[in-house]
């Protein structure tokens, strides 16, 4: 029995030192911790989410500036230069007096001068021959002038409807910029027409004006040296066209 006590004694001891654990071993919970570490990986994760929106908010802006600085994918000034080249051919084309300052006053000084005593008959025969050779030049003119403007009005038609629809869909303020130029130098070459056929126009009624007028002043002349005394009217050849 005696054995048996101390037997028992010895185990409950080694038992009693077995299931004693380190407190080293031990794992404690703590609540305030846990809520600052959740707290501290919150902020984190949304400073993340903010750089993150960040760098898409840069991303935007530099695709925004890109649209801008994008060049007008269309041109009409190839277009516009050919109409303009076209009307200044024509002009260039005028035939007998054209648009030159002295070779007008060099005509107002020989055919469109006043008749003078001086003169002989074949003399403003011809003169007034050359007056109405202008006239009709001019007014040949004025027409090739207005039918070469007329045939801009289809190329302008078709670069109008070209820039308006390019100006709707511009991506960016240099291509909206852009479109608007070009509108508006098609606006300016329309305007060059209309100057053109204006020019025209009115070289073709300013020459026929001096025609008529040239033409009373030597039918004036005419007449004084028909009733002219001892002079007489004298037959001559004329040929007034072509």
């Amino acid at each position: 029995m005696r054995r048996l006590g101390s037997l028992l004694a010895a185990g409950t001891i080694a038992l009693s030192l077995g299931v004693t654990m380190p407190a080293r071993a031990l794992i404690v919970f703590d609540p305030n911790n846990y809520v600052q570490n959740v707290l501290t990986a919150a902020r984190e994760l949304q400073q993340i989410n903010n750089q993150i929106t960040s760098l898409q908010n840069e991303a935007q802006m530099l695709i925004n500036q890109a649209k801008n600085l994008a060049n007008l994918p269309y041109s009409s000034l190839q277009q516009l230069q050919s109409s303009i080249q076209r009307t200044q051919q024509l002009l260039a084309q005028a035939q007998r007096i054209a648009y030159d300052v002295q070779q007008i006053d060099r005509a107002f000084s020989t055919s469109y001068a006043p008749a003078t005593n001086s003169q002989s008959n074949q003399m403003l025969i011809s003169n007034a021959q050359s007056r109405w050779q202008n006239s009709y030049a001019a007014t040949q003119d004025a027409l090739r002038v207005q039918a070469g403007i007329v045939g801009n009005l289809d190329t302008n038609r078709i670069q109008t409807s070209a820039l308006v629809t390019s100006s709707q869909s511009a991506s960016g303020t240099l291509q909206a910029t852009q479109a608007g130029n070009q509108i508006l130098a098609l606006q300016a070459q329309q305007l060059a027409d209309l100057t053109a056929a204006a020019a025209a126009q009115g070289r073709a009624q300013s020459l026929e004006a001096a025609r008529r007028a040239s033409a009373q002043d030597q039918g004036r002349e005419q007449l004084r040296r028909f009733l002219t005394p001892g002079q007489g009217y004298q037959s001559s050849n004329v040929q007034m066209f072509h």
